[in-house]
């Protein structure tokens, strides 16, 4: 594993009373929206420090066609907008479907009977099952997690879960189900839910919480969960060394704040937690997120309003961290994975992040001082959405692509 990202802004508290129209960008929103349009500038093709040039985040724009130095295999079809993948130490893979469905493939072979088990699920527009992953210590417990939208169109919220799997031959069912966290306060739209989760080495997890795009002022005030990292520990309970305990009037479980609708989260070797978020047009984000770290959304923005409107005025201010890029035009991020296998030695290392507006998987070089170097657009010749990418314990490239008839693709070396 490459040297990684150190931190590189101080933190303070910041709190807004602001408001404005929801803003929920088009290719968040379902797969028949088409893309939008591409800004013609050619990326820089510099190395990206830490914060960008002088501290401030770099602006990227559209990167060039990688060379095709793979081959691509469609290991299952028919999937209603599938939202992530998972990888069992027995060789199967889950697949989460975003219409409240979890779906098991085995031997490249797509099961018929979703898992069963899973509690009720609201699903509408962005609303439904978001991401799915294994216990660490999976090979022992059977435990996974998995993150949905629970509640009403007029009350709902993310939700955390986890449940045992029990597998055999013909089905496989969710057994002993617990919730564990609950967004509060609820909100009554159906977007913008964030729901990816990722383990740290210390057993504790992280869960992004989307601002419900209507609430994005509450972001960075505290008193809530919208816009937020939170951090539990395994079984749901409130880690006594979170930054804001003991704080009154605090959410206990707040990580991070400032965000808008993180849909990717890395956790590196060491600990460093990557994550990228969707902006408004022309805001989307990658970020190094850091405990009681301030990311500033809606107070600072490279992003306006889909209509044109100016959400802020500000792209930095005193004590909020600034992204590491930001992309104009937005791409719409969402699955992240740091390629950690040998199929593609060149890559090792490396981010990669499915574009939904773009469709294609943008690939980041990540050079030996943790620098950013240049991008390159993978699988557009697809022209299809891709909502997760993940590293295979193959260390083949697995995507799966965004629709009412989505697919799973595997990407391994010529």
């Amino acid at each position: 594993m490459r040297p990684l990202f150190n931190a590189f802004l101080a933190t303070s508290l910041f709190a807004l009373s602001a408001c404005g129209k929801a803003d929920v960008a088009a290719s968040e929103v379902d797969a028949t929206t088409p893309a939008a349009q591409k800004n013609a500038t050619p990326q820089n093709k510099a190395k990206t420090t830490l914060g960008g040039t002088n501290g401030l985040s770099v602006a990227i724009g559209d990167a060039p066609a990688a060379p095709i130095n793979y081959t691509l295999a469609e290991l299952a079809t028919g999937l209603v907008h599938p939202s992530s993948i998972a990888f069992l130490p027995s060789g199967e893979i889950l697949l989460a479907e975003r219409d409240g469905r979890l779906r098991l493939v085995r031997d490249n072979t797509l099961i018929e009977a979703p898992i069963s088990g899973l509690p009720e699920i609201h699903v509408q527009r962005q609303a439904g099952l978001h991401d799915v992953v294994l216990h660490p210590n999976f090979s022992e417990n059977n435990l996974i997690y998995f993150s949905y939208s629970h509640g009403i169109a007029r009350k709902n919220a993310t939700r955390l879960a986890r449940a045992k799997l029990v597998m055999n031959d013909t089905s496989a069912a969710l057994e002993d189900l617990e919730v564990l966290f609950t967004r509060i306060p609820w909100s009554d739209t159906s977007h913008h839910y964030g729901g990816r989760i990722a383990f740290l080495s210390d057993g504790t997890l992280l869960l992004t919480v989307g601002e419900a795009s209507r609430y994005k002022e509450k972001a960075v005030q505290l008193d809530n969960h919208y816009g937020k990292v939170v951090r539990l520990n395994d079984d749901g309970s409130i880690p006594a060394d979170n930054p804001f305990i003991g704080q009154e009037g605090v959410m206990p479980e707040i990580y991070s704040y400032g965000h808008r609708n993180a849909q990717g989260l890395i956790i590196t070797a060491d600990d460093t937690v990557i994550s990228h978020e969707h902006g408004p047009k022309g805001g989307d984000e990658v970020n190094i997120v850091r405990a009681g770290a301030n990311y500033g959304w809606p107070v600072i923005t490279y992003g306006v309003d889909y209509s044109g409107a100016v959400i802020s005025p500000y792209s930095e201010r005193d004590g909020m961290e600034q992204s590491i890029v930001h992309y104009e035009p937005s791409i719409a991020p969402s699955g992240f994975t740091m390629y950690n296998g040998e199929m593609f030695p060149d890559w090792q290392g490396d981010l990669f992040i499915g574009a939904l507006a773009h469709k294609h998987v943008r690939r980041i070089n990540v050079i030996d001082d943790g620098s950013f170097g240049a991008q390159e657009e993978l699988f557009g010749e697809l022209d299809a959405r891709i909502r997760d990418v993940r590293t295979g314990p193959d260390g083949a490239i697995y995507f799966v692509t965004d629709s009412q008839s989505g697919s799973l693709y595997r990407a391994s070396a010529k």
